[in-house]
């Protein structure tokens, strides 16, 4: 048998697209002799559709995007992700589905019977559990067809109490084919690898994986769809972070020499996930130029690089906005980052404007010392002009705060967190430092200057973070241990944290959660960034 896998970069509703990627790829298996093309999950109407799920038209639209390749797949079977209405009156009105098509018709439906409701994921939300997992004939040939977490339950602790490949393995399958829509994290390429092959490995017959590859706003699905063999090794693997297609012969999967992925670093994934989410939610958008604040410290020196390898330099303007507690080398290291990156530099003091609104509120603050609010009105007067640039031309505001301060609530609400995209939001500051050292492991992009200096926000005279913070590699700590380890108070001072330091930013993290529900959408690149993975209460009381 002869398999073609399409790796595509799906656009979530935008079925026109979505229906040419795969008719394109549908010819090309054809003309290769492939009797069987794959997509993976949610294919028709891109992943995640989430609310669109609950209006009928959209659902029509997906039927209509099966009725297409219906018409057009003739000759060949093909397995597409897509949801489908369930016939029952009980029970939720969809499925989450992978539609088998054959001689021109569907020929059969399996219901993916793990739904994920935990972090990113909420299809419980949308979708009836497929009420049994069977097998399915395609092409003659006997096929355990599942859909991404389907896999899932084969490691310790169990989250379902269901494992679908236990109730199909008795059928006798010649493959496992699993179509999925996996999204990026740092750490998931690997635990993944490891499921793959754990199922490979247990129920010793080769397995297909296909997955998405593409940005859905916060959301970045890296591919690296692959193909193991009955021994658990990846014997086929398509690319990371870009559209990919194979063709294959089931036969020779036995003959093929086991492939050894070279390991990359962390920042080498993330650098690549970060390029992608900022390329497709422009391309998807139909934005094209970038606008971000340049300050001269490291965190907009990194968004500037990304933007610049992801839109091209041309379509990057850095606007260098200096108060008068900004640094000389703030703006001549900002010129410089600038003229390597070869992106558009324009500078506007806002000394002036300032003075202007601080004499406006001369005689409500008369006698006040000067303290948060002048410093938070020369943020929000850059962030003005930031958004004066993008309504006059057509700029969308890239945000340049990491994860350490919109933990900790150390930013300005309509000031320095403006933004259409948050591209570094799931980053911590030390996780920003060591990004930029990969970036400058071969020459010097980003300037000398701009990663040894001590991060400030040059608000007031000789201001520095650390004023305000704990030193970023303590406090990154503590937060990563609270934040995505799930560790209380408790087990942070157990693990030898100080008590102080640890209830002073678990009151600081917990007593923000108003600001961060008005950040812009971040790019996750973790495996609990804020937003859609973090639903925390505003008005609550734990940890307070």
């Amino acid at each position: 048998m002869k398999i073609a896998l399409a790796q595509c970069n799906y656009h979530t509703g935008n079925f026109e697209h979505n229906i040419a990627r795969m008719l394109h790829a549908i010819n090309k298996a054809r003309t290769e002799g492939a009797e069987l093309i794959v997509f993976p999950e949610l294919a028709v109407c891109g992943y995640p559709p989430r609310d669109f799920l609950e209006f009928e038209d959209f659902i029509d639209l997906c039927e209509n995007a099966l009725r297409i390749l219906c018409e057009e797949s003739a000759g060949m079977a093909v397995v597409v992700g897509a949801p489908t209405r369930n016939p029952d009156s009980l029970g939720k009105p969809l499925f989450n589905s992978a539609v088998v098509i054959q001689e021109g018709r569907i020929t059969d439906r399996v219901h993916k019977v793990l739904l994920p409701n935990y972090d990113v994921f909420d299809e419980y939300r949308y979708f009836e559990p497929g009420p049994e997992a069977h097998c399915v004939t395609i092409k003659g040939r006997k096929v355990a067809v599942t859909i991404c977490e389907d896999l899932w339950n084969i490691q310790e602790p169990h989250l379902y109490r269901r494992t679908p490949m236990e109730e199909m393995i008795h059928e006798e399958p010649e493959f496992i084919l699993n179509i999925a829509a996996s999204p990026f994290s740092a750490r998931h390429p690997e635990r993944r690898s490891e499921v793959l092959q754990l199922n490979a490995l247990r129920y010793g017959i080769p397995l297909i994986y296909v997955n998405h590859k593409g940005a859905q706003t916060e959301l970045v699905f890296d591919g690296n769809s692959c193909v193991l063999n009955a021994q658990g090794e990846i014997v086929i693997q398509l690319k990371a972070f870009e559209e990919d297609y194979t063709v294959f012969q089931l036969k020779d999967l036995a003959e093929k020499k086991p492939l050894l992925s070279p390991s990359l670093p962390p920042s080498a994934l993330i650098h690549d996930a970060l390029v992608l989410g900022i390329k497709d939610y422009f391309r998807k958008q139909h934005f094209t130029k970038a606008i971000l604040g340049l300050s001269g410290g490291i965190d907009s020196a990194l968004v500037a690089v990304l933007a610049a390898r992801a839109l091209g330099p041309e379509n990057v303007l850095g606007l260098m906005m200096p108060s008068p507690y900004s640094s000389d080398h703030s703006i001549t290291d900002s010129e410089k980052l600038a003229f390597n990156l070869g992106i558009q530099i324009q500078k506007i003091a806002i000394e002036p404007a300032f003075q202007a609104v601080q004499t406006l509120l001369e005689p409500a603050f008369q006698g006040l010392p000067f303290n948060i609010a002048e410093e938070n009105i020369q943020s929000r007067l850059r962030g003005l002009l930031l958004m004066a640039y993008t309504n006059k031309f057509g700029h969308i505001l890239l945000n340049t705060s990491n994860k350490s301060e919109l933990a900790v609530g150390y930013g300005t609400l309509y000031g320095d967190m403006c933004g259409g995209l948050s591209v570094i939001g799931d980053l911590y500051k030390t996780e920003v430092y060591a990004l930029c050292e990969w970036i400058n492991r071969e020459q010097e992009i980003i300037p000398v200057n701009i990663l040894t200096k001590a991060p400030s926000a040059e608000l007031r005279p000789n201001q520095k973070d650390s004023d305000s913070l704990p030193e970023y590699d303590l406090l990154d700590a503590v937060l990563k241990g609270y934040l995505e380890e799930r560790k209380s108070p408790e087990n942070l001072i157990e693990a030898g944290f100080d008590e102080l330091l640890v209830r002073r930013v678990l009151k600081l993290v917990n007593s923000n959660e108003y600001k961060r529900h008005q950040t812009p959408p971040i790019i996750r690149v973790s495996d609990k960034a804020f937003g859609q993975g973090r639903r925390m209460p505003i008005v609550a009381r734990y940890l307070s």
